[in-house]
């Protein structure tokens, strides 16, 4: 029996578009870290949203640590993506260090409280560094790459508020569309991103 129908599906759905784009921006990578590192990074949240709505859809409580530790794994990729997509030197092995500390307390921490509040705080760090980096240090894939953020913090408001729209279409499934939306964003960026 499927427990949360809709969320299984857009789950799905998101799953799909992410993976795709994955796909597509390692293939087009041309040896650009940046590029590898986001194609990852997608690659990942396709792993997370399709391992998290088996969770939601048939009520797997095993699949849900699984799920949380991948998000973070998305969330330093990006990180370190947009590291060789916007410095050089210095900052940018900085900046690589940061994330794999970042990922290795994540890990820790939510190996013990794996609550999804830590995986929104997670992406926020991340979201926060990749916009300021990407605002600072503006190329031809930036304007896409902040608009993925933007709509990234629209649907984690969206799926904070609690707001359902129909009993058959609740938060969580709300975040996704919109989440679906960011990641067309976001891969319309990786496209256009070289190495500093």
């Amino acid at each position: 029996m499927i427990h949360e129908p809709m969320t299984l599906a857009t789950d799905y759905v998101l799953a799909a578009v992410s993976g795709v784009a994955g796909v597509l921006a390692l293939r087009a990578a041309g040896g650009q870290r940046s590029r590898q590192n986001w194609g990852v990074a997608l690659l990942a949240l396709a792993l997370a949203a399709a391992i998290g709505g088996t969770h939601h859809g048939f009520a797997l409580p095993v699949l849900w640590k699984p799920t949380v530790f991948i998000a973070g794994g998305a969330s330093a990729a990006m990180v370190v993506g947009s590291a060789f997509a916007t410095t050089r030197g210095a900052l940018r092995t900085g900046l690589i260090a940061f994330a794999a500390l970042k990922l290795a307390v994540f890990w820790l921490w939510t190996w013990h409280d794996a609550r999804f509040i830590w995986v929104v705080a997670d992406s926020g760090i991340a979201f926060a560094l990749v916009a300021a980096l990407h605002a600072v240090w503006r190329d031809a894939a930036s304007s896409w790459i902040l608009a993925g953020v933007g709509l990234s913090l629209v649907a984690a408001g969206a799926q904070a508020s609690g707001f359902d729209l129909h009993r058959h279409f609740n938060h969580n499934d709300l975040y996704h569309v919109i989440q679906i939306v960011a990641l067309v964003a976001f891969y319309r960026g990786v496209r256009r991103m070289r190495d500093r």
